[in-house]
């Protein structure tokens, strides 16, 4: 049984700014705005890809956030969200995976306090500073760089990670990673099968750990070779729309492994 582990922003939607074609299909409403979008063939993936694998949207969105979604094949049985720190069970949340995760993260929370005041006071500072449920924080910078470079200084960088995604600046406790997230997860599949395939699908800095922790990994081949994956089964050089890549390798895997 194959179990497929996929980020959702760049990865599997994509924001009115990337170019995915003209017949692209709206996958999310904001302020009565339609803000993010698949492509029809990724669309029809997504059906055929629920129907075979384990399929798990894994993001750092916020339940609010990932609750906008809508990939056109109903409400996945699972979706890890919050990075990993909450995990939701057809759209309910499973309260005991958080208090988990709160727990993994206790000796964390000392340095979650100071980065928010750090944070608070950083002249960069564009928008208000989030604390997402105790288990990571983030802002957006002007100067992102700087801000994750002064944050490093102050914070103990061997409990957390301390990077930007665009103007983005998180904060994030080093045992919350989606790649713990992942592992934890697999914990949870019933033991009746005799094994399990994983793969995962990334396209940022916050994916690294995912990628790693899977049997299986695609991304872009910027983030391959930076993040040096060994396991990466497919990469991805622009050509086309990179969600559509990585569904047809999964379907790919998936008859792999039926064969063997």
């Amino acid at each position: 049984m194959v179990v497929f582990f996929t980020d959702l922003d760049n990865t599997m939607i994509y924001s009115y700014k990337h170019d995915i074609g003209k017949d692209k299909i709206c996958a999310e409403i904001y302020q009565d705005r339609e803000v993010s979008f698949i492509t029809p063939k990724t669309a029809e993936l997504l059906k055929e890809v629920n129907n075979k694998v384990i399929l798990i949207p894994t993001t750092t969105r916020t339940i609010e956030q990932y609750e906008r979604i809508d990939l056109g094949y109903g409400t996945p049985k699972y979706a890890l969200v919050c990075n990993g720190g909450v995990l939701l069970v057809n759209g309910k949340e499973d309260i005991n995976w958080y208090e988990d995760s709160l727990e993994l993260i206790e000796d964390c929370q000392e340095q979650l306090k100071l980065a928010e005041e750090l944070m608070t006071k950083d002249e960069n500072r564009s928008f208000e500073v989030r604390n997402i449920r105790n288990l990571f924080i983030f802002t957006k910078s002007s100067e992102p760089l700087l801000s994750v470079e002064r944050l490093s200084q102050r914070l103990d960088t061997d409990k957390v990670d301390v990077f930007s995604n665009g103007v983005k600046v998180y904060v994030v406790p080093k045992k919350l990673g989606k790649g713990d997230a992942v592992l934890r997860f697999i914990l949870r599949l019933p033991k009746d099968k005799e094994y399990y395939t994983t793969v995962s699908a990334g396209d940022s800095e916050f994916d690294i750990s995912m990628l790693k922790a899977t049997d299986y990994s695609i991304a872009p081949r910027s983030l391959a070779d930076t993040a040096n994956l060994s396991n990466a089964f497919e990469v991805f050089d622009g050509n086309g729309v990179f969600s559509d890549l990585i569904l047809s390798q999964v379907l790919l895997i998936q008859k792999f492994d039926t064969l063997f």
